[in-house]
């Protein structure tokens, strides 16, 4: 009991000791690709932009929550990502994060088929060697506020924070 009450003194005295061991996490804001008949012709919807933002903020909160990572500020290369391509850039999502002092970056990418049918992809880079540590993607129906975030959230659920997720199984 007594060594617990010590973690616990050491943890609210020094929160940054707590921090400093854990990987620093550059996560991005989403990114839509519309192949929609509707984007075709009406161009980009308020309403996705939002829900773009929406689904980084999200990912980055409930990351921040599990603690398991530090979440790194985005905001001084923040208009620099949002006038690229993170999924075609040739790595710039790394060099960003690299100048954010970031151990792994996340990109996402939302791909919208029609108003029913979409699928949201997170990768996941080591900012080191820029090599791909893991991609995953759930589909989902309808375009709403609510289909987004529950995608969201079952990819950082069950994917991101799964204990062995990505990790070779024993035989």
């Amino acid at each position: 009991m007594r060594a617990f009450a010590v973690i616990i003194f050491l943890t609210l005295a020094a929160p940054e000791a707590v921090c400093a061991d854990l990987p620093k996490l550059a996560v991005f804001d989403f990114e839509l690709l519309d192949t929609s008949l509707r984007g075709e012709i009406s161009g980009p919807q308020k309403d996705e932009q939002e829900r773009l933002k929406r689904a980084g903020d999200q990912v980055r909160r409930q990351l921040a929550d599990s603690g398991k990572f530090e979440i790194v500020d985005i905001s001084p290369v923040n208009v620099a990502a949002h006038g690229s391509n993170l999924q075609a850039c040739g790595g710039c999502d790394v060099r960003y994060a690299r100048q954010l002092g970031a151990d792994l970056v996340i990109t996402g990418v939302v791909q919208k088929v029609s108003e029913l049918i979409l699928s949201m992809n997170i990768y996941l880079r080591d900012v080191q060697t820029g090599r791909l540590v893991t991609a995953m993607s759930a589909d989902f129906r309808g375009n709403t506020d609510e289909s987004w975030s529950r995608a969201a959230s079952y990819l950082v659920r069950n994917r991101l924070l799964a204990p062995n997720y990505g990790k070779p199984q024993p035989q």
